[in-house]
């Protein structure tokens, strides 16, 4: 097996929104759209993140068609996380958790996008 690509799919009730929050605070760029579906890629993300309408009568399998956001985290890695935490701190982008340090070296902070998906930065140090 060879794989070409990768991507993350989430449900969400706006998938509008949710795009146009990774779109607007975290540089991802459109790469195709229809009803209910927007993917999105950024060249350094190393996979595309696709939204799709909750309740999207084509999503397979079909048991599976709830929302996704719960206990999911979406991580970027980045190379100074104080930057981030400063530049995001201007915006009203709701903070789920504010920039910590983790007693292993973890320093991150997450923020909600208008769907609730926890977009978490992350730097180690």
């Amino acid at each position: 097996m060879k794989i070409t690509a990768s991507a993350i799919s989430l449900n969400v009730a706006d998938e509008t929104a949710s795009a146009r929050f990774l779109t607007e605070h975290f540089g991802f760029v459109e790469e195709m759209a229809d009803d209910g579906f927007v993917s999105l890629r950024r060249d350094d993300a190393g996979f595309n993140i696709v939204f799709l309408r909750t309740g999207k009568e084509s999503f397979r399998p079909a048991s599976h068609a709830a929302s996704a956001k719960d206990g999911l985290l979406i991580v970027f890695v980045v190379d100074d996380i104080d930057i981030e935490w400063a530049r995001l701190s201007k915006t009203d982008i709701p903070v789920a958790t504010p920039i910590e340090t983790e007693p292993w070296g973890e320093r991150y902070f997450q923020v909600l996008d208008p769907n609730g998906v926890v977009i978490q930065l992350v730097q180690w140090v």
